[in-house]
C-alpha cells in the first residue's frame, strides 16, 4: 500500500456496520486498519480499539444531547474559562465541586458574588459536567421558572411542571432572589426546596448572601424554613472580582472573510420548539 494512501473499506462491510448502526465507525476506520497493520494488532485488539471508539461517540452525543436538553450554553465549559480573568474564588472548594460528590451526596450549591463576576459560567460548566458524566440537568432563570410554575396554575400542568423541576438529578436556578416574591412564588420555592432537599441537588446563582433571601419571600417562616433548609445543604462558593462578561464579548476576527449574502434563520429542532412553548 503506497504511502499517505489510506485502505479502501468495501460497500459490503460498510452496508454490515449501517445496518447494525455502526456507521459512524467508517469516518475512522481507514486510519485504524493503518494503525492497526503499525502496530501488529491482533483481530481482538483491533475490535477493541474500534469499538471503543464507537463507545466513546455515542458518550459524547449523549453527553451532547443531555446539555442541549438542559438549556445549557456551549460555550460556558470549565476548559473554555479564561484564567487571566481578574475573578478570585477558592480553588479548593472548585475541585470539590468538579468532582461532582455533591451530586452523589444529593447537595446543593450557591454560588454567590456581584453582578458579572461568572457565576453563570460556573453554574454551567459544572451542569455540562454533570451531564458527561450521565447526570441530567435544567438550567432556568429564576423568574422563568416562577413564571412557569404562575401559569401552570391555570392550565392545569403544575403537578408536570412541579415533578420536572423536583425529579431531574441537577437543577440550576440562576439569578435567584433579585426581587421578591409573591405569596404563591415563595410557597413555590419552598416545596421546590423541601422535595429536593436530600433527594436531589440544586445549584444556585445570586448576587445576594442567603441571609438577605428572607426579605424577599412574602411569608416571613416560609422564608426562614427555606433558606435554613437549603443553605445548610449547600457548599458555598463565592465569586469576587471584576466582571467575566466583557472577556464574552463577541469580536471580529481578522481572519473572518465577510459573507456575500446574510445566513437565512436556522430551524429550530423539536426540543427547542418544547422550550419555547413551556
Amino acid at each position: 500500500m503506497p504511502k499517505n494512501t489510506m485502505p479502501a473499506v468495501s460497500p459490503e462491510l460498510v452496508a454490515v456496520l449501517k445496518r447494525l448502526r455502526l456507521g459512524r465507525i467508517i469516518d475512522t476506520l481507514p486510519e485504524r486498519l493503518v494503525l492497526a497493520e503499525k502496530q501488529g494488532m491482533s483481530v481482538e485488539e483491533f475490535l477493541l480499539l474500534v469499538l471503543s471508539d464507537e463507545v466513546t461517540r455515542r458518550d459524547s452525543a449523549a453527553a451532547s444531547n443531555r446539555a442541549h436538553a438542559a438549556n445549557l450554553d456551549p460555550s460556558m465549559r470549565l476548559e473554555l474559562w479564561d484564567k487571566t480573568s481578574k475573578v478570585t474564588y477558592d480553588r479548593r472548594m472548585l475541585a470539590e465541586l468538579t468532582s461532582l460528590r455533591f451530586l452523589e451526596a444529593h447537595r446543593h450549591v450557591v454560588v454567590l458574588g456581584p453582578v458579572g463576576v461568572g457565576k453563570t459560567f460556573v453554574a454551567q460548566a459544572l451542569g455540562h459536567l454533570a451531564c458527561t458524566h450521565g447526570y441530567h440537568v435544567c438550567f432556568t432563570r429564576a423568574d422563568d421558572m416562577l413564571r412557569r410554575l404562575r401559569q401552570s396554575r391555570f392550565d392545569n400542568s403544575r403537578d408536570a411542571e412541579m415533578t420536572e423541576l423536583t425529579t431531574v438529578d441537577l437543577l440550576i436556578v440562576d439569578d435567584f432572589a433579585l426581587e421578591t416574591m409573591t405569596k404563591e412564588e415563595s410557597r413555590d420555592v419552598y416545596q421546590l426546596t423541601l422535595e429536593r432537599t436530600g433527594h436531589a441537588s440544586m445549584i444556585i446563582t445570586s448576587n445576594r448572601d442567603t441571609s438577605e433571601w428572607l426579605a424577599m419571600f412574602d411569608d416571613v417562616l416560609l422564608a426562614q424554613t427555606t433558606v435554613d433548609r437549603f443553605k445548610n445543604s449547600a457548599y458555598d462558593f463565592v465569586m469576587e472580582g471584576e466582571s467575566y462578561r466583557p472577556r464574552l464579548k463577541p469580536k471580529l476576527d481578522d481572519a473572518d472573510e465577510p459573507l456575500q449574502s446574510p445566513k437565512p434563520k436556522r430551524k429550530p429542532n423539536s426540543r427547542t420548539r418544547s422550550r419555547r412553548r413551556r
